[in-house]
């Protein structure tokens, strides 16, 4: 039977290859075939590649009246009042009898005009957007940068909104979001390296880093693994987040996703890699901590107590949210000496008649609450928030009417729920979501040594963890005490004298020391 089954793929392959070199339109565009000298065979070639193709024009002119050129683009792409303007109107109307590629490369009016070499370089240009003209008797042909991209204006990303700072974000045109770096650090030494990736989408993709201040060897890991990347098409930096993130298997992110160009200029000032994707908002920084997840824009556009006191408030939050249902089946469980006697006498009596165990109460609250958020994100934006409220009050209060559950443990659903909104980067806060339900079921099951042996595993997990080599609990493990001034507390603006050692190591030094503002202002390192 094996025979058989591998007799029909080699004939089945054989098939699909012969197909293949039949038909015109599977040249591969990887191949370097060069350009003829023979217009019409350049010609013949490039309409079998774009067969059944009704949006590329083949505009044929004469240059002068005399040599024969072809004009191709596609439509929608190009700028065709420019290209009339400056392209068509000067050939056609040339009297020389010298129509030479750099002749005619003068005779345009556009400041940028590349030369191409071979059809892969034209189908490359073509899908960009630049109109390639061919020349008769010439084996190269001219690339105009004519493309018109239609793209949204630039405003503030609903995601990640702050009441006190810039209100521009990253739009889906790679180079606007260049060109927005390119604002915010006018240095040269602001450096942006560009790599094609996808058969067929042939995605640009720009890798920026500050080239005194980045480590050249993450700069060049960073290029390797988008290098290696072998995809068909690439639609969103989510494609290459899971290309090139360091364990693809945890729950936990490994890099930063943001459409805010003030957050990816912080991390390049402070050495990290930004990953720039054409036809997406979301930017990528590596590397990251955990730490660098729970931070929000707002923590550094706020004085820096109001700042320290959020970012505590979202340290709490986040551990309610992992653990917050958990403890409660474990205490209501196996631990009911825990719980003060008032207190006990009240839940048990609003548990009274629910049927179910503490564990299945929760999983069934925990899964509604999910499927409500996920209906609430999926519906329209004037009916999305009114279900996902009002179905929820509804919903819980009719269980707690009809008996399933008890209201501690819809209280404790809702607080829960709560808590992860408070997580700044929604990866983050996924990820918390789903853990939240095998800490559920351990503490179900082995009631608080349950819960503790899954906050073990956890944090091994996370211990182990690495984001482009730099550790993923770091500067507490391992511990940096110059680095806690941004993670356990926002320290004032006069105290970033350094970098992060992780990631800033050719540039240590930010700022002078000794800014502390005031009369007595004194010498503040580190």
């Amino acid at each position: 039977m094996a025979n058989v089954k591998q007799f029909l793929n080699r004939v089945f392959a054989s098939h699909r290859k012969e197909s293949a070199a039949a038909d015109p339109r599977a040249i591969d565009p990887q191949k370097r075939i060069e350009l003829s000298a023979d217009l019409q065979a350049n010609l013949q070639l490039l309409k079998a590649i774009y067969a059944d193709s009704s949006d590329v024009v083949f505009h044929d002119f004469f240059i002068g009246e005399l040599t024969p050129a072809v004009l191709v683009y596609i439509e929608g792409l190009t700028n065709v009042e420019e290209l009339d303007q400056h392209v068509l109107a000067p050939l056609q109307q040339d009297g020389s009898a010298e129509h030479t590629l750099p002749y005619i490369r003068k005779k345009i009016a556009v400041s940028s005009i590349k030369r191409v070499d071979t059809v892969a370089d034209v189908i490359e240009e073509i899908s960009g957007g630049n109109p390639v003209l061919l020349v008769e008797r010439e084996k190269q042909g001219l690339a105009v940068g004519l493309a018109k991209w239609d793209k949204r204006a630039i405003e503030e990303p609903t995601a990640e909104s702050v009441l006190r700072g810039p209100r521009e974000g990253f739009i889906e045109s790679l180079r606007s979001n260049t060109a927005m770096l390119r604002r915010k650090v006018r240095s040269a030494n602001l450096k942006i390296k560009s790599i094609t990736i996808g058969t067929y989408s042939r995605t640009e993709i720009a890798v920026a880093y500050i080239e005194s201040i980045a480590a050249p060897a993450l700069v060049e890991e960073v290029m390797n693994r988008l290098r290696r990347i072998e995809i068909d098409g690439v639609l969103s930096s989510a494609y290459i987040e899971e290309l090139i993130e360091d364990n693809p298997t945890s729950p936990f992110p490994q890099l930063l996703s943001t459409e805010r160009p003030d957050v990816a200029v912080a991390y390049l000032l402070e050495g990290h890699v930004v990953v720039l994707v054409d036809g997406t908002p979301s930017v990528l920084i590596a590397p990251v901590t955990f730490f660098s997840m729970l931070q929000s824009p707002e923590d550094y556009y706020e004085r820096y107590f109001v700042a320290t006191a959020v970012r505590w408030l979202r340290y709490l939050y986040l551990a309610i949210s992992l653990l917050g249902p958990s403890f409660y089946i474990a205490v209501i469980t196996y631990h009911q000496e825990m719980i003060p006697t008032p207190l006990l006498l009240t839940m048990a009596s609003s548990r009274e008649q629910i049927p179910f165990p503490a564990l299945v109460e929760a999983v069934l609250m925990e899964t509604m609450f999910e499927a409500l958020r996920e209906a609430g994100a999926r519906l329209p934006k004037q009916i999305g928030t009114a279900v996902s409220i009002v179905g929820a009050l509804v919903i819980g209060q009719a269980a707690i009417a009809a008996g399933i559950v008890s209201t501690p443990m819809v209280m404790v659903v809702a607080i829960t729920g709560i808590a992860s909104f408070m997580a700044p980067r929604f990866t983050v806060g996924i990820a918390v979501r789903l853990l939240r339900f095998p800490m559920m079921f351990l503490s179900g099951i082995l009631g608080l040594l349950g819960l503790i042996m899954g906050v073990i595993v956890i944090l091994n997990h996370m211990l182990t963890l690495r984001s482009f080599g730099v550790p993923y609990l770091s500067p507490l493990a391992p511990l940096k005490k110059r680095e806690l001034k941004d993670v356990l507390w926002r320290a004032p603006r006069w105290k970033f004298n350094t970098r992060p050692q992780m990631t800033g190591v050719w540039n240590t030094y930010r700022q002078a020391a000794g800014q502390r503002p005031g009369p007595a202002a004194g010498d503040e390192e580190g």
